[in-house]
């Protein structure tokens, strides 16, 4: 198995970079350094996917026959990478990056022609309909039921923890059209428009007092036969597809060695005795060891780049990605509240976190996003399939247990 970058991969490398480096504003940057979630404000994401999109570069994980770039899973993993390194915020991930491939994949011309356009040019916004308040990890028990009534579906039912569906203008949903046959068969797959009489949003204020999170009601709500993705029973299928992209084609070790880079630069400024943190023997242990951890993940991760780029589609292995990053973001955040001490304690409740109204930090800048960040990371060992779920997934497909 190959692992180097190509001549032709480094010369992508350095056109990303001086991309980046004319068109990446400073604005944004610290936009990106100021983001304690996956999620932006939604004018800072749109601003830079509208900086992207001018280059052709928006739906970079899509085919080009579908609007996108096209590029091969380690061009897509560069970019991703040097896109940490500049501190760039996150575009709209739901619809770039999660929804949009699976409509290429899975839809129709006409639901090709009609939604990736708008996903691209950032003018229609989406959000995730997946976990129920009694069925998050347990996906397949999900109880939201759409009936068929000529053509269209009535929907009714409840989804929760659905990030950003304050702003967006639709849900890729999951409902339950047969529940006759076993849970998983009877799941199917629905595009639905969230500005319609039969959809109500409430928030969910998260503990850092970020608001991206919401409980979606459906009563009666209405979705076209034409907005179904795949035939009726094909949902568990598409969301399975879904989630292992989610989990596989994308870097995650850059980002948190990005992060790593940060914390030791600061270590080098906070003082500690006589010298500075990063003469501390046994903060720098624990650095080191996040940092192997962090490069042992990117190994994996080209790993699966290299199987991806060479037709194999993605498996079992994007759990253990998923199970190793989740749980090693949340000790990085763990070790930069232990660097910044009391000054990490802060937890500001102004939003957003940059800009001309961002609040004076008590200490610095690292230091003011400290707390935030480590309340809004929890989360990673939960969403997208929780850390149980993945070692169910290692356990049963990888061991054989």
């Amino acid at each position: 198995m190959d692992m180097d970058f190509t001549p032709a991969d480094l010369a992508f490398r350095d056109e990303v970079r001086a991309f980046l480096a004319a068109e990446l504003p400073r604005h944004l940057r610290e936009a990106g350094v100021g983001t304690p979630s996956p999620f932006a404000e939604v004018d800072i994401a749109l601003e830079w996917q509208r900086i992207l999109n001018s280059r052709g570069w928006a739906a970079y994980n899509w085919p080009v026959d579908a609007g996108g770039t096209g590029w091969t899973p380690v061009q897509r993993y560069i970019f991703e990478k040097e896109c940490a390194l500049a501190d760039a915020p996150p575009v709209p991930i739901h619809g770039l990056k999660l929804i949009g491939p699976i409509i290429a994949h899975f839809g129709t011309a006409a639901q090709r022609e009609r939604f990736l356009p708008p996903i691209i040019e950032g003018t229609e916004l989406w959000c995730q309909g997946y976990s129920e308040p009694g069925a998050g990890s347990d996906l397949a028990s999900l109880t939201t039921r759409a009936v068929r009534d000529g053509d269209r579906y009535i929907i009714n039912g409840s989804k929760i923890w659905t990030s950003m569906a304050q702003v967006a203008d639709w849900m890729f949903c999951l409902v339950r059209t047969d529940p006759t046959v076993k849970p998983q068969a009877g799941i199917t797959f629905l595009l639905v428009p969230m500005k319609q009489p039969g959809i109500t949003i409430r928030p969910i204020i998260g503990m850092a007092g970020d608001y991206e999170l919401n409980q979606v009601f459906l009563d009666d709500a209405v979705c076209d036969v034409d907005c179904r993705l795949g035939e009726e029973g094909q949902g568990w299928a598409i969301a399975k597809f879904l989630l292992e992209n989610e989990r596989g084609g994308s870097c995650t070790a850059p980002r948190l060695m990005a992060d790593l880079d940060r914390l030791a630069a600061d270590a080098a400024a906070l003082p500690c005795g006589a010298g500075t943190l990063a003469q501390d023997s046994e903060f720098g242990r624990k650095l080191a060891r996040l940092q192997l951890e962090a490069e042992a993940l990117e190994t994996t991760e080209l790993r699966i780049l290299a199987e991806l780029a060479a037709g194999k589609p993605p498996g079992p292995q994007t759990s253990l990605v998923k199970l190793v990053s989740a749980t090693l973001r949340q000790h990085i955040d763990e070790l930069v509240i232990v660097a910044h001490g009391h000054d990490a304690m802060q937890l500001p409740a102004e939003r957003p976190l940059y800009g001309n109204a961002c609040p004076e930090p008590v200490g610095s800048k690292s230091a003011q996003m400290a707390m935030v960040s480590y309340l809004n990371n929890r989360a990673y060992t939960i969403f997208g399939g929780s850390n149980e779920v993945q070692k169910n997934i290692i356990a049963r497909t990888v061991l054989g247990l």
